[in-house]
């Protein structure tokens, strides 16, 4: 139970330091989830990533996130799908509006910079992603 607590204590003091619009500024690029804060106090460190995700979004508060594939000569590999986002400014949070032909949902950002992302979903529960780095073979 403190565990939760105190999680809870940290998600509040991050989402008041962090000023939303320059959180935004550092949304795009190629991300990789490191970590995963389950809201049951479960965790799971990823030390490979077969996927990658990238995200886009534009001066109008609209883009998409798309799964990638990294190939060892740099390049991509992808499917045709993506999540289509919509970003919103609300109560000092940078919050994400996701919506695919299946389901909608949002995820607030609670830390963006240059090198880690870290967001929660309506579960509670935690991703922390860093910036996607190719491998140099």
């Amino acid at each position: 139970m403190s565990k939760i607590l105190t999680l809870i204590i940290a998600l509040f003091l991050v989402s008041c330091s962090d000023n939303p619009d320059k959180m935004l500024t550092h949304l795009n690029g190629y991300w990789e989830i490191s970590k995963a804060e389950m809201n049951d106090g479960f965790e799971k460190d990823y030390n490979f990533n077969a996927s990658i995700d990238y995200i886009m979004v534009n001066d109008s508060l609209k883009g998409f996130r798309k799964k990638l594939s990294p190939n060892f000569d740099g390049s991509f590999t992808t499917s045709q799908d993506a999540e289509a986002i919509e970003v919103k400014i609300e109560n000092d949070s940078l919050n994400l509006y996701y919506s695919t032909p299946y389901a909608k949902w949002k995820e607030t950002v609670l830390e963006a910079n240059e090198t880690h992302l870290k967001i929660v979903n309506f579960k509670k529960d935690v991703y922390l992603y860093k910036r996607y780095v190719p491998l140099d073979l």
